[in-house]
């Protein structure tokens, strides 16, 4: 049973429970209650200690609210023009920054139990019903009527670099400058055993294209490799800013081992702290591009694991411009930011027992869940089970009410917060259900069958960190069974049946310790990447040779094996343009 809603509402109503430490807000239990202007209620000391970060939005309804009319002090706003690095050089955002969506859409949410009925005399500890978040569509996406990002590249120039390599960067860096707009800004960031800012944050402009070019066409091939120098100088750049876009990011390129850290844990503990926020408001997301089979996957993945980004392998040179295309297909579509949705049970003794996010940041109660989805593209669509536990029913042939589902965004168009208020998601009761009242829905098989997918290629990969090839492959194997015997793949669903083909190429890629550290490493973190954010990502010899599925909107799935799951129309659309101009230009 499927339900949509898109409406604008007045916002949730306060409730029982603490946004912050989700603990119970009742009277006279010695904790002071706090109210806020938007009728949302916590401990005191809570959201206390939340605004002395800084954060003057409502957890629960992200309203802004005025710290004038809060009962405790709030710091000063950092001055953007203070520079600690002298990197407050950014040149002056374009008058024109609106977002231009198409007309009144907004993001929608759809909601799939997995049953259309549960029989009154039965309960269920672990019930899934689906959450899909889709978000709207550009107007003109072939024009600037869409949000301006800041860009900064940082590349590795290190002497592994030296000829092809570089060459193909370069081409890739210019194709990524082609398509950035005038109101976009851009910075380019090189390092080797040093680091050095070779183009401050410009806006894509005649000129500023220009200076862009030119500092790419300087780059040369020397030395060793410093990753987290380079990753200091991109994040100053964005920190130190004096005006803002309202979409920052950073692609992150290597191909070869850290010269200064052995490890993820060495390289994580040199990053900057916003590298590493899980604050949806000042998240700056680091999209890690590992070139060539020498480079560091580990630490590349845990880069961009912390960050919010993506990783991608590009095993093939050829491919690397369509690898940055897939990537800035995304970051040049983003029409919502700070979403967050809220899931919060509609019955006595339904309860909320897990929801997988992968990296997105959840908080769960008995009552109530909470998901941080952050930024999304354009037509992008994210899923999420929520597992309930649902009682018995004393009252046959009724219906029982499981959950609530409220979406808040902050809109990019009208830079305001739209709740999206849906309505209960229920289900029937019969003593006895019908064949047709138990069919599994093949939305949710389909969710489940990712997860279990996900979760194979985590532990796999673990298994065969510690050198057990044979119960990395036991793993796969057993869980390619179990896939295809699921009622998504009985039923020809094409995106099950390509999770089977993902489980064996990288089973395939495990064959021996050799093959596995040469490629198969890489390539299943990269996987593991693009399903902990259900976003896109490059892997192996294939980047977005795109084909849309039989509707041709929303979620786009690749016909082909080893390309991205989780492609939008923007990302299409970008991929095509990258390959046809590196097939025009090899004329």
């Amino acid at each position: 049973m499927s339900r949509q809603y898109s409406l604008r509402s007045q916002g949730p109503s306060s409730h029982n429970i603490c946004s912050i430490c989700w603990s119970n807000l009742t009277n006279g239990q010695g904790q002071a209650i706090f109210t806020a202007e938007c009728s949302h209620s916590f401990h005191y000391h809570c959201i206390a200690n939340n605004v002395q970060h800084g954060n003057l939005c409502c957890p629960a309804c992200r309203a802004k609210w005025n710290k004038n009319n809060l009962p405790f002090q709030v710091p000063p706003l950092q001055q953007n023009n203070k520079s600690k690095h002298g990197f407050a050089d950014d040149e002056p955002l374009s008058s024109a920054t609106l977002l231009k969506t198409s007309g009144p859409q907004n993001v929608t949410v759809k909601t799939h139990t997995e049953t259309s009925a549960i029989s009154a005399a039965e309960s269920r500890p672990h019930y899934p019903v689906l959450v899909s978040i889709c978000a709207p569509p550009l107007q003109d996406p072939d024009g600037e009527g869409r949000t301006p990002i800041d860009l900064v590249t940082i590349l590795d120039v290190s002497g592994s670099m030296l000829g092809q390599k570089l060459e193909l960067v370069k081409q890739a860096v210019k194709f990524v400058i082609e398509n950035m707009g005038t109101s976009d800004r851009l910075s380019i960031v090189s390092f080797s055993t040093t680091s050095k800012r070779l183009l401050p944050l410009r806006r894509m402009t005649v000129k500023g294209r220009e200076s862009a070019i030119q500092a790419v066409e300087s780059l040369r091939a020397d030395g060793g490799t410093d990753i987290a120098e380079g990753l200091k100088i991109g994040t100053h750049i964005l920190e130190e800013r004096r005006e803002r876009n309202p979409v920052a990011s950073i692609i992150l390129l290597s191909d070869g081992q850290d010269n200064h850290c052995d490890n993820p844990s060495q390289m994580l503990k040199k990053l900057p702290a916003s590298i590493r926020s899980s604050d949806m408001q000042h998240e700056i997301p680091v999209h890690t591009f590992g070139f060539g089979n020498d480079h560091d996957a580990k630490i590349m993945h845990a880069i961009s694991n912390v960050s919010g980004g993506t990783f991608s392998y590009i095993e093939s040179v050829g491919i690397i411009q369509d690898a940055f295309a897939l990537c800035i297909g995304g970051l040049l579509s983003v029409v919502a930011q700070e979403l967050r949705f809220t899931v919060r049970s509609a019955s006595p003794g339904v309860k909320i027992v897990e929801i997988p996010s992968g990296r997105h940041v959840s908080q769960i109660s008995d009552e109530q869940g909470v998901v941080d989805v952050g930024n999304m593209y354009a037509e992008e669509e994210k899923q999420f089970l929520v597992y309930l536990s649902v009682p018995q029913s004393a009252a046959p042939d009724t219906k029982t009410s499981l959950v609530d589902v409220l979406c808040v965004y902050k809109d990019l168009g009208s830079d305001e917060f739209i709740p999206v208020q849906g309505e209960k998601v229920e289900i029937t009761r019969p003593d006895f259900c019908s064949p047709a009242e138990m069919a599994v829905s093949l939305e949710v098989d389909r969710q489940r069958n990712r997860l279990l997918v996900a979760d194979a290629i985590g532990e796999a990969q673990r298994l065969a960190e510690m050198g057990n090839l044979e119960a990395a492959r036991a793993v796969l194997t057993q869980r390619r069974e179990t896939l295809m015997t699921s009622t998504a793949a009985k039923a020809g669903d094409d995106l099950s049946h390509m999770f089977e083909t993902e489980l064996k190429q990288i089973m395939d890629k495990m064959a021996s310790m050799n093959l596995y550290e040469e490629v198969g490493r890489a390539y299943a973190l990269s996987g593991m990447s693009s399903h902990a954010r259900q976003r896109a990502s490059a892997r192996g010899n294939a980047a977005g040779s795109c084909l849309a599925d039989k509707a041709g909107r929303k979620q786009l799935a690749t016909k082909a094996a080893g390309r991205a799951t989780f492609e939008t129309p923007a990302m299409v659309r970008m991929v095509r343009k990258s390959q046809n101009k590196r097939k025009s230009g090899s004329k």
